[in-house]
């Protein structure tokens, strides 16, 4: 019972840690980018914004080719191929000095690091299934969130003592750690008999079998207007605390301080989702969420931003329904179609992930002055969330009712 609760606890750091590389390659650059703005020459802040979006971008297009090859060769070889690549672009942005190659690295970092991030995934679901499946989720999302609480501060600390560079290259070690603990430690899950054979139309076929699934599309639609939200945050929050707040030394601080938030609610959702199930925990925290964004927006409509007070009280109890959300959504979006994990896993992170790009995009060009269109995106994304909700909960109604 000790072995199997140890080889289980390595499990879940193990797959933690293949998701942590996309969060230090994200959340350690978020400092720098001022300087690496400078570095490289862009014009506006909005544009250092897409040092962060852009690897969003690569991280949704990848799994569309990571995911269909791994149920063909197995989980295990993809994921070497995707850290190989993820060293390759990291080297391109440590030698970048335009915002297009900058670009550039930062997409293929994000391809690179969607075959981990997809495959570890796809493995969970290989052996879980159900609200144990989010059970799983949550524990690992709680060890993936450690990260970060403690890369900013790893990024200040790197950057006032080397150089920009320097952060890329502690990337690199570290998913050269992870890769080596994988190879050395980790079975492959999916076993022959369940692989499919690989096909030019396997991406077809998979998008086909998904549209069968009201709740798969449904759930991966949600979690791409939240998702997307959370990436407004992502990317303007050095912008945010730094140049609207002035707390430029204190930055780190503060978005490990919003990260716990996030992480104790994913922490009580691997508990509370075996009471209530996913379901209930997703409605909740959806108008949770949709109230939390009008309130602020009833409070400071006229758009002068509160004390950083007030506006940490506020992203906390907003990251806090997020917390609840991020797990559960991917969870249920991917029950119905375990029989296809690795392509399901790759097609609904595409579809959110292609979602949230735009979506950040376009709501961080006016974060310029004030917070006020940070929340009013939280709103708009909240209430188009809980119209596919309750279009689901109709819907499985019906269903229930004509059988």
């Amino acid at each position: 019972m000790l072995k199997k609760k140890l080889a289980q606890f390595e499990f879940i750091a193990l797959m933690a840690s293949l998701m942590s590389v996309v969060a230090l390659a994200i959340d350690a650059l978020l400092p720098a980018l001022d300087i690496i703005g400078i570095t490289i020459g862009t014009k506006e802040l909005a544009d250092n914004q897409l040092l962060i979006t852009m690897i969003f971008l690569g991280l949704g297009i990848g799994p569309l080719v990571f995911g269909p090859i791994s149920d063909s060769l197995g989980r295990k070889p993809i994921v070497y191929m995707g850290f190989l690549l993820f060293i390759v672009a990291s080297l391109i942005c440590i030698f970048a000095e335009s915002l297009e190659m900058m670009v550039l690295g930062r997409i293929l970092q994000g391809i690179g690091l969607s075959a981990p991030r997809t495959i570890a995934i796809a493995m969970i679901r290989d052996i879980y299934s159900g609200d144990y499946m989010a059970r799983i989720m949550s524990f690992i999302t709680v060890v993936f969130i450690l990260v970060p609480i403690i890369a900013p501060a790893l990024g200040k600390f790197v950057l006032d003592h080397y150089d920009w560079q320097a952060i890329f290259y502690i990337q690199l070690f570290f998913s050269i750690l992870v890769s080596f603990w994988f190879w050395k430690r980790q079975p492959e899950t999916l076993i022959v008999e369940k692989r499919i054979p690989f096909k030019l139309t396997i991406l077809i076929d998979g998008i086909k079998e998904m549209m069968k699934y009201k709740t798969t599309i449904g759930y991966t639609l949600i979690s791409g207007f939240v998702v997307g939200s959370f990436m407004v945050y992502l990317s303007t929050s050095q912008q945010i605390f730094e140049q609207q707040y002035h707390l430029k030394e204190e930055f780190p601080y503060i978005f490990g301080l919003l990260a716990i938030s996030i992480g104790s609610a994913i922490f009580l959702n691997g508990t509370l989702v075996l009471k209530y199930g996913m379901e209930k925990l997703v409605t909740t925290s959806l108008f949770a969420f949709f109230g939390i964004s009008l309130m602020y927006i009833l409070l400071f409509y006229n758009g002068q931003n509160p004390s950083i007070t007030i506006l940490l009280a506020f992203f906390g109890m907003q990251f806090f329904a997020i917390g609840f959300l991020f797990g559960n959504l991917r969870a249920l979006a991917m029950e119905p179609i375990g029989h296809i994990a690795g392509i399901g896993a790759a097609i609904t992170g595409f579809i959110s992930t292609i979602m949230a790009v735009p979506i950040s995009t376009y709501i961080g060009r006016f974060v310029k002055d004030t917070t006020l269109p940070l929340f009013i995106g939280f709103l708009i994304c909240g209430v188009l969330s809980i119209i596919i909700l309750m279009y689901l909960k109709k819907s499985a109604k019906r269903k229930l009712a004509h059988n």
